[in-house]
């Protein structure tokens, strides 16, 4: 794959945030996205191709898959990209404000434990391990207290805000709760700078999305874990033979029908992501869909535009 520097596409991420936050939902030539900062580098690269191929501009924000999903419920945005399903407080919100609409698994992600690339005791965690580190209340603090055979080395932590999917997915799988988690910790709803919290700390730990590691993997080393059946590296084939558990995952786009009903733009653009879902997770650096969940996505998409 190809490497970029740390700020390659994610700062054009970061500069369309700005941009998008001055856009409301459809018309104008414009279509407007928020919300998660790991599938905003999938839509980035979609909203690039798309217009390449004669389509008009996505604008892409960054705000957390929550704060993506506020947006689009006070109907602000024509898609909310999100690492986990919409919750119920989230779904509330949408109906009181009357704003419908469509689910789409677009990729699959390899949630990513990393480290400092000086870390050579480190290369593989188990699920028991990683609880006693974030867990609520927890003082582990060195990695000497994570395996005795490691070195008296401060443990710096670096993770996603409360309004990250990637915190809700990450607690819940590995704390047994989602939003259950230590509070002692750099938070960041921007992966690049958990990115650059772990490079400067030669005893850092965070955890983001796999395609932010693959990024930057020039600087930072990627951890094994150990859900039980031994140890298991993230990569785009353990995520999708489903063997790198508990910690793969699948990504989505949320599109609002009455964007799909008003816009030929956004309808044009999903078709788009769907019909190209193979060349943009690669080139992106996610697990592409398999061709029976593409088909599955794109019946939604006939039974949403119908």
């Amino acid at each position: 794959m190809t490497k970029r520097r740390i700020l390659g596409p994610f700062a054009f991420v970061a500069l369309l945030t700005l941009v998008a936050a001055g856009c409301g939902g459809g018309g104008g030539g414009v279509i407007s996205a928020d919300g998660s900062s790991t599938v905003g580098p999938f839509v980035t690269k979609a909203a690039e191709d798309f217009k390449d191929a004669g389509g008009v501009d996505v604008t892409v924000g960054i705000s957390g898959t929550g704060g993506g999903f506020e947006r689009f419920c006070a109907g602000e945005t024509d898609l909310s990209n999100a690492s986990r399903p919409i919750d119920e407080d989230e779904q509330a919100l949408c109906e009181e404000n009357g704003v419908e609409y469509v689910e789409f698994r677009v990729a699959t992600d390899a949630l990513t434990n990393v480290v400092n690339v000086a870390n050579d005791w480190a290369t593989c965690l188990t699920v028991e391990q990683l609880n006693a580190i974030w867990k609520p209340g927890s003082k582990v603090n060195n990695w000497n207290q994570v395996d005795p055979s490691f070195p008296d080395e401060p443990l710096k932590l670096f993770g996603p805000g409360t309004d990250s999917g990637t915190f809700d997915y990450f607690t819940g799988e590995i704390n047994g709760e989602e939003g259950a988690s230590r509070s002692d910790y750099q938070a960041s709803e921007d992966d690049n700078v958990l990115v650059q919290g772990v490079v400067g700390e030669r005893g850092g730990l965070g955890y983001f999305g796999f395609s932010y590691f693959e990024e930057n993997q020039d600087t930072l080393e990627a951890l094994e874990v150990d859900g039980g059946a031994g140890c298991v590296a993230p990569s785009v084939e353990t995520a999708q033979d489903d063997t790198y558990t508990p910690l793969s995952r699948p990504l989505f786009v949320y599109v609002k029908q009455s964007s799909f009903d008003d816009s030929e733009d956004v309808r044009d653009f999903v078709k788009f992501m769907l019909d190209s879902n193979e060349s943009i997770a690669t080139a992106a650096q996610f697990v592409p869909l398999s061709d029976t969940q593409v088909a599955e996505q794109l019946a939604k998409y006939q039974d949403a535009t119908s």
